[in-house]
């Protein structure tokens, strides 16, 4: 999984300026989240408010996932939800128009953390995404059992669609 973010990553810093388009700019993306001992999906939802920077909400639930201690854990173990905040860097670093890359922070239901991702669009309303999220700062110092499914580094990738 290491090697798939690094060549996002890479892949998004030497392509070259940027589908989003600023404020009232709207994406809403839908994938596959995988992550240690479990997989699910998760939706996004981007709204412009400047230039270069966006807000949103992210909700993921987990499907596939790996019992603990022989017990599956309820919804809410499960469920996560996010407020997030994006930077739209891409025409800083004079990348293509249909590209967007976007580091940023969030605030959730199980913790604080961190995501960079990068669209790609093919036409003007559809494209593809690749985000990596990470937690900064967890809510519970002691993180155990199912808890650790929520706080742990995962990785998204889907479909993007300009409303």
């Amino acid at each position: 999984m290491k090697k798939i973010v690094l060549v996002v990553l890479f892949f998004s810093a030497v392509v070259n300026a940027q589908i989003f388009t600023g404020k009232g700019d709207q994406k809403f993306q839908v994938g596959a989240n995988l992550q240690d001992h479990g997989t699910g999906v998760v939706l996004t939802y981007d709204y412009g408010l400047g230039t270069n920077f966006s807000v949103g909400v992210v909700t993921g639930y987990l499907l596939g996932i790996e019992k603990v201690a022989g017990e599956k854990p309820d919804f809410i173990d499960r469920y996560d939800l996010k407020a997030r905040f994006n930077a739209n860097i891409a025409d800083v670093f004079g990348i293509e128009d249909k590209f967007d890359v976007y580091p940023g922070l969030s605030l959730s239901l199980k913790n604080f953390g961190g995501h960079i991702g990068t669209r790609y669009f093919f036409t003007e309303g559809f494209g593809v995404f690749a985000e990596a999220q990470f937690p900064i700062a967890s809510y519970d110092s002691d993180v155990v059992g199912w808890e650790k499914y929520n706080n742990q580094f995962n990785f998204s990738i889907g479909a993007s669609f300009n409303l």
